[in-house]
């Protein structure tokens, strides 16, 4: 199985809808699709340039993130090598088979459009972009974690130290999104995510996010914790837009 693209959900939640769509739209300095679903609910967020890779989906409760990973073989049988690895399959709609990871982290498996993404994704001039998704694991299950989504993807984990709090998977040339699986300090629930964004100036783009309504939360080596206006915490990172690898998480 080969992950051809990475689509990121932001899962908003039904309370603050408006204004959470008006945010990321504007963090994400894209365009709104036309809405899709039985009831409207899902949404692709556009680039001036390039293919698309965030969509937006209204959900009841408190929302978050999701992964759909566009592959190249059959979802019956990409979704059985997942199962085979520690996943569960929690529902399957023909043309995507929703998972979760052993963690509980909640993931799509969705097919590969040959030529969809022709363009790929536009990086030069970018100031910022959203293309991280960091999953947020509690201690007794990150090593199982990490090894689920290494085998997964096929990516390998980049120069693992089982000291270090974070593990990153290679990104493999042509993706939007990196992944990055942090390892909590204490905690026993279900495997989390937010999204962190690349910037060229991370205090200038912390200011242009706190304009368009969202709070601080803290500071870390190279990021800056932030909470979107539905709460969410995300973060914006010194890794640069044009040189994504290395530097950052």
């Amino acid at each position: 199985m080969t992950v051809r693209w990475v689509w990121v959900f932001l899962d908003l939640p039904e309370r603050e809808f408006e204004t959470s769509l008006a945010f990321w739209r504007e963090v994400a300095r894209s365009d709104v699709s036309p809405w899709r679903g039985q009831y409207r609910e899902f949404a692709t967020l556009l680039p001036a340039e390039g293919e698309p890779w965030l969509k937006v989906q209204r959900v009841g409760g408190e929302g978050g993130v999701h992964l759909d990973l566009d592959v190249d073989e059959p979802l019956p049988v990409a979704a059985e090598r997942a199962v085979r690895l520690g996943a569960a399959v929690v529902g399957d709609l023909g043309d995507v088979v929703v998972c979760r990871s052993p963690g509980g982290f909640v993931f799509c498996l969705t097919p590969w459009t040959p030529g969809e993404t022709a363009q790929g994704q536009v990086r030069t001039g970018a100031e910022s972009l959203l293309d991280q998704v960091c999953l947020d694991i509690p201690p007794q299950g990150y090593s199982a974690e990490v090894a689920f989504w290494s085998e997964l993807t096929g990516w390998e984990v980049d120069d693992p130290d089982p000291d270090d709090e974070f593990a990153r998977l290679t990104w493999p040339a042509g993706l939007p999104v990196r992944f990055l699986l942090q390892r909590l300090d204490e905690g026993d629930g279900p495997v989390q995510g937010h999204v962190d964004l690349s910037a060229v100036d991370r205090a200038a783009e912390v200011e242009r996010h706190l304009g368009l309504g969202a709070s601080e939360a803290g500071a870390g080596r190279g990021w800056t914790v932030m909470r979107a206006p539905a709460g969410h915490r995300y973060c914006v990172t010194d890794r640069h837009p044009e040189r994504p690898v290395g530097g950052a998480p």
